[in-house]
């Protein structure tokens, strides 16, 4: 006999603020907080689904706010294991406004809570959903080595990684002198040895000039990739240095959708693709992202919401890594961890397998202008 339909009742919108230990910079940003957006939706079988969006500014968080308030109507009400329908009647509605940018990340957190719903009312987390092809996944560390970092800095953070079980990591590059980001590789590279991996990260910040000559210094490295060289609308910049390095060009964490992935792989502008779990609009569009890539034998390692991206790698097997980033550790109660390999089990609860830590979460909560008390 066919379960009746399940509905979703109600959905909760909160902002929180998450503060840094230490203001952080990259060769494009600087900033000294991180804020989100958690929506919680509730249905009528007593089973809840999480999710979030972020950005690097509380004040602009509240612009996300705001769109995603006007969403709830497209979903409540509605069956959260529609998320095709969901997905597509939501992405359609933001027509007149872009579908990319806020928009999109406006409509993450809902798909994503209803992926949360449809795992814990099956049972399963959801990279068995998805159809799992392993058990853990390989992940580096990333929230650290940043720009701002002194070489020592560097060398002492380095060592910190593999301490705690880390075999791969990724530093940033984007120095004024292109000769000071190589000897950033190379400091780093004297204090973690030839076997563990190592990623580089420009985000985005040189020229097509600086990037080659830096890329062509940068290959005695032994790198896993150069992530980000240049502006990821540069196609035929990335596509030039891409055919000219032997290193991997990655990127892709600033596209939108499907078809920001489909334009930059069929301008071949990057040997592995990064596509952001946020800026895909949720796992209903990643998934279609990632097909599309397993499709072209192109690898995909997953731009950064450790806990969220980790059903994807589990689930692809032409994912390469995880990103571990610590900045929204704060927001779960459980945790990632790392095996001898340094890979990451994955979780064993239903859905994401990873719920909000409320407890800790309501000192970080923020006043929002455009949400209610009852949203």
């Amino acid at each position: 006999m066919p379960n009746p339909a399940m509905r979703i009742t109600d959905i909760d919108l909160a902002v929180v603020k998450l503060p840094l230990e230490r203001p952080q910079a990259t060769a494009i940003h600087r900033f000294d907080h991180v804020a989100a957006l958690l929506v919680t939706v509730h249905t009528d079988a007593g089973v809840s689904g999480e999710g979030y969006a972020f950005c690097f500014d509380i004040e602009r968080m509240q612009s996300i706010a705001a769109l995603a308030r006007s969403l709830k109507s497209h979903y409540v009400g509605r069956d959260p294991h529609d998320v095709e329908a969901l997905w597509a009647e939501a992405f359609r509605s933001l027509n007149f406004y872009g579908q990319a940018g806020i928009a999109v990340i406006s409509l993450t957190p809902f798909d994503v809570a209803c992926w949360d719903v449809i795992g814990k009312a099956a049972n399963r987390p959801l990279y068995q959903l998805f159809g799992a092809c392993r058990s853990s996944v390989p992940i580096y560390a990333s929230g650290g080595l940043w720009l701002s970092h002194t070489q020592a800095e560097l060398e002492a953070e380095a060592r910190a990684f593999l301490e705690q079980g880390f075999k791969a990591m990724k530093l940033r590059l984007g120095s004024a002198r292109w000769q000071d980001d190589v000897k950033r590789v190379e400091c780093v590279r004297a204090a973690i040895g030839d076997d563990i991996a190592l990623m580089v990260d420009a985000n985005q910040g040189l020229t097509p000039d600086k990037a080659i000559r830096l890329g062509r210094e940068l290959e005695r490295f032994n790198l896993v990739w150069f992530e980000e060289p240049l502006p990821t609308w540069d196609d035929a910049g990335n596509a030039a240095l891409a055919a000219a390095l032997d290193t991997a060009i990655a990127s892709g964490e600033t596209e939108y959708t499907r078809y920001g992935v489909r334009r930059m792989v069929e301008a071949r502008a990057a040997d592995i693709m990064m596509p952001d779990l946020q800026r895909m609009g949720g796992y209903t569009e990643m998934r279609k992202a990632t097909d599309y890539l397993a499709a072209r034998d192109v690898p995909v390692s997953p731009h950064i919401f450790t806990e969220h991206s980790m059903h994807i790698v589990a689930s692809s097997r032409h994912g390469m890594y995880c990103e571990s980033f610590p900045w929204f550790e704060p927001l779960f109660r459980q945790k990632v961890t790392l095996d001898e390999k340094g890979h990451a089990p994955m979780p064993t609860g239903p859905g994401v397998g990873f719920e909000f830590d409320w407890d800790r979460l309501e000192s970080m909560r923020v006043g929002s202008p455009v949400l209610d008390e009852r949203n």
